[in-house]
């Protein structure tokens, strides 16, 4: 079967538009001769060969036999769902998929009702805001002991705009500008940033949103926020609107997060490139000259991207005007969800790029490590340590402004380096553009660069599992890798569908220099020879996935993966959850959980109580054409090719987060 990728005009499936020019400046090597000695008998052991791969060798029987005996070993044990593609969500048999909140729901007390009709930027920065990602919760401040009451937190990534809006369409993939007015750029910026809301569980177990709570909040692009760490008050952040370099309105495509050991949220700023406006030939390969720092800037990050008309009607996005704001964005946001008058502050240690989570661990010394993935093709996994260890009795609200920050080198022999990112060390030099720590940061893809760090498949999520004492790295695709440009950690060309990798903290040191690595599975159809998918031959035909993007790891310690692109015209299924084992005979076994409407992805995942209740956010329903024959149109806000939730006429599609929870209680899975 020939696959053919379907490319929606979402932002989210558009991370990579300015990768024409080659993405980086890495000479670290391609090694595809070792890719076979990484498929060892280790492999075959743990179940991590594919069907295809195994059948040449085995009977049918044995196979039954062995699918069998590896399901039988299943940490999971739910009935599993079809993967097929419809207007409406679904959940596997025997759990309850409810949607807590929508789109342009109520968060504060005096928000209004919503009406797409009518919408105004002052009542979108009241009500919930647009393609939900991230999804977390901390403990209520007033009652942290019980588990019927928590403050959730939800990024707002980006917003399509032919899906908010009367009368809007695509062209050739991008919406026309000339269309485009200052009430919709300002409702846009209203439906960007983030939520806080409190959430209860009702008296039947179900959940729902408190509306009038003192703890609900909206962040926008007019929210200010703090610049902290080591590239604050740096020349490059400073502008005429704030000539110290320490402060900044709002925030952008928040894509990912996570939550702190003390409880406070971390808000990932993804493709900031796409929000400037300027020449397309500003941000041109050849322009990137280590005496032009704007240029290389520029050209490592894809600004301008161009993707929305925030510059016609704003200074500080047009390049030209404000060549520094670039600068200010592209880092992780720290919230303190329990204060709803706090500040945010951008913690710049954590370094600039496209920023996807940043999942936390304490470790067995006290301190505290982050990982992130930087989502591009072609870019890296970073990991950050705090110099100080983390007082729970005494926590200090700035420790994440102290410490390493370093990128990963995945090496032939199995073992991860992690390459620190300290000015003066090695490469990062003033000779080679860096000027200071903080120039490092702000530089961090360059510096990264010149680390010859491991060139990745997009790497989205990165999520610790101090359960096991392993890190699982999301690796969405990379169709942009040609043949004898794979490296061991990276082993498939034209690689559509994506992979897994699983890292082990040697005796859970997750600061550890070294740590070691291997492929957990390539996704994609194993029963399709071309595609190279290693998933346990227990694996189902509706268990298969592609396109990992964000993960989550229960309290037990088993890993959950969502997705973001399995609308793939040929294979007839949407996005949604899987369960995947990662111990013994099952290792590498997929299962099929909840899957999303047309067009969505989903994100998320987060797990409430043990485990009993999971949260899942649907972004962006009804995007694109659809891709299958049924849903074969331009999807727009007149004409969507499904109104999910709300199936009533003239409402468009709605980003949604929905809860999940089994008929009659206990842990999900």
């Amino acid at each position: 079967m020939k696959y053919t990728v379907f490319d929606p005009a979402n932002r989210s499936q558009r991370a990579d538009a300015s990768e024409d020019r080659p993405s980086n400046r890495s000479t670290a090597p391609t090694i595809g001769d070792v890719i076979a000695g990484r498929m060892n008998r280790r492999d075959m052991l743990k179940g991590a060969l594919g069907f295809t791969a195994i059948a040449a060798t085995v009977s049918p029987m044995a196979l039954a036999a062995g699918r069998a005996h590896a399901a039988g070993s299943s940490a999971f044990g739910f009935e599993e769902l079809d993967a097929t593609v419809t207007a409406d969500h679904a959940v596997a048999p025997g759990y309850d998929a409810d949607v807590l909140i929508r789109w342009g729901d109520p968060v504060l007390a005096d928000a209004p009702a919503f009406d797409p009709r009518d919408q105004t930027a002052e009542a979108q920065a009241k009500q919930f805001g647009y393609n939900n990602d991230f999804v977390g919760t901390v403990p209520h401040p007033e009652a942290p002991g019980d588990d019927g009451r928590h403050l959730m937190v939800v990024n707002h990534e980006y917003t399509n705009e032919e899906l908010m809006f009367p009368g809007l369409d695509r062209q050739d993939g991008d919406l026309a500008f000339a269309d485009t007015t200052r009430d919709m750029v300002d409702i846009e910026m209203a439906a960007h940033g983030g939520t806080v809301i409190e959430i209860r569980r009702d008296a039947d177990g179900r959940w729902s949103t408190v509306t009038d709570s003192p703890y609900n909040r909206r962040i926008h692009l007019g929210t200010p926020m703090e610049i902290s760490g080591p590239a604050a008050g740096h020349p490059k952040m400073r502008t005429a609107a704030d000539p110290t370099g320490r402060a900044v309105l709002g925030t952008v495509n928040n894509c990912a997060g996570g939550i702190t050991p003390w409880g406070t949220w971390l808000m990932a700023e993804e493709n900031f490139n796409g929000y400037f406006w300027g020449e397309e030939d500003a941000s041109a390969e050849e322009g990137l000259t280590d005496d032009d720092p704007i240029a290389a800037d520029y050209a490592r990050y894809g600004i301008p991207g161009n993707w929305y008309a925030w510059g016609k009607f704003h200074d500080r996005f047009d390049t030209a005007k404000e060549p520094n704001e670039p600068n200010r964005f592209g880092w992780m946001v720290e919230v303190d969800p329990s204060d709803p008058t706090s500040s945010p502050k951008k913690r710049t240690a954590l370094g600039r790029m496209k920023h996807e989570g940043a999942h936390s661990v304490v470790n067995p010394d006290g301190r505290v490590v982050t990982f992130m993935g930087d989502d591009q093709r072609f870019d890296y996994v970073y990991r950050f340590v705090t110099n100080a260890a983390y007082d729970p009795a005494n926590p200090n609200p700035d420790i994440l402004d102290d410490g390493v920050l370093s990128v990963a080198r995945y090496d032939a022999d199995g073992s991860v380096t992690w390459l620190p990112l300290i000015h003066g060390e090695g490469p990062l030099t003033p000779e080679n553009g860096f000027a200071d720590q903080g120039d490092v940061m702000i530089q961090t893809r360059r510096a990264a660069d010149f680390l010859e760090a491991t060139p990745m498949d997009r790497p989205e999520d990165v999520e610790p599992n101090d359960v096991r004492g392993t890190v699982y790295v999301m690796l969405t695709n990379n169709t942009r890798r040609k043949p004898g440009d794979e490296n061991a950690a990276n082993p498939r060309p034209e690689n559509a569908f994506g992979h897994i990798i699983e890292m082990t903290a040697p005796d859970g040191d997750f600061a550890a220099d070294r740590m070691t690595w291997d492929i957990l599975v390539r996704c994609g159809d194993p029963s399709v020879a071309e595609v190279g998918a290693t998933f346990n031959p227990a694996t189902s035909e509706n268990g298969w996935f592609g396109m990992p993007d964000n993960c989550a790891v229960d309290a037990v310690g088993r890993l959950w993966v969502s997705t973001d692109g399995n609308a793939f015209e040929d294979t007839g299924r949407a996005d949604g959850l899987w369960a995947v084992d990662t111990e013994g005979e099952a290792r590498g076994t997929s299962r099929h959980f909840y899957r999303v409407p047309v067009g969505a992805e989903l994100c998320g995942p987060h797990f409430l109580n043990d485990g009993e209740a999971l949260l899942l956010a649907v972004q962006h329903p009804g995007d694109g054409d659809g891709g299958w024959p049924e849903f074969g149109r331009t999807s727009t806000f007149d004409d969507p090719s499904t109104r999910w939730p709300d199936f009533a006429e003239g409402m468009p599609p709605r980003p949604s987060v929905v809860t999940v929870t089994k008929q009659g209680g206990g842990v999900i899975g």
